[in-house]
């Protein structure tokens, strides 16, 4: 898949631990992921590492849940409000829980590298407009995942 672009990514790792030696392969899953959503060829995309306790916070504030959850995605351009004749476009921000995140892959058995990449592109999956809340767009949004993770592996 050809995707020529500038990405520009924000990192923001709140709590100093978590993805350290992982943002070149989350990097490659962002620009990806890009391509397969046809991002705008300047897109901008903040990522931050936080606490359980901050991304708690955020998910009361935001959602009315008060409890933590392993990621957040705010979008501040709409999919049908993409244009690449802008010079950037900012989607948003990905928010990333790296306690749950380690958390997850000890119980899926997997390593907290994967884990951190499979929230990254279901973070800016979120960020194109793609969602869970019913079985078809669960399905959807699932082979999403499948192609944009598994060519990287």
């Amino acid at each position: 898949m050809c995707y020529n672009t500038h990405m520009e990514i924000y990192w923001d790792n709140l709590q100093n631990a978590g993805w350290a030696g992982c943002e070149e392969m989350l990097s490659a899953l962002i620009k990806r992921g890009l391509a397969y959503v046809k991002a705008p060829k300047n897109s901008e995309i903040s990522i931050s590492f936080v606490t359980a306790e901050e991304i708690r916070a955020l998910n009361k504030q935001y959602r009315d849940k008060d409890e933590p959850t392993d990621v957040l995605s705010f979008a501040f351009t709409q999919p049908d409000e993409w244009d690449d004749s802008l010079p950037s476009t900012m989607l948003g921000d990905i928010i990333i829980c790296t306690d749950i995140a380690r958390e997850q892959a000890g119980t899926y058995g997997h390593t907290l590298g994967r884990e951190l990449g499979f929230l990254t592109v279901h973070g800016l999956l979120h960020l194109a407009g793609y969602d869970h809340l019913t079985e078809e767009d669960e399905t959807e949004m699932r082979a999403a995942q499948r192609e944009i993770l598994g060519e990287l592996k």
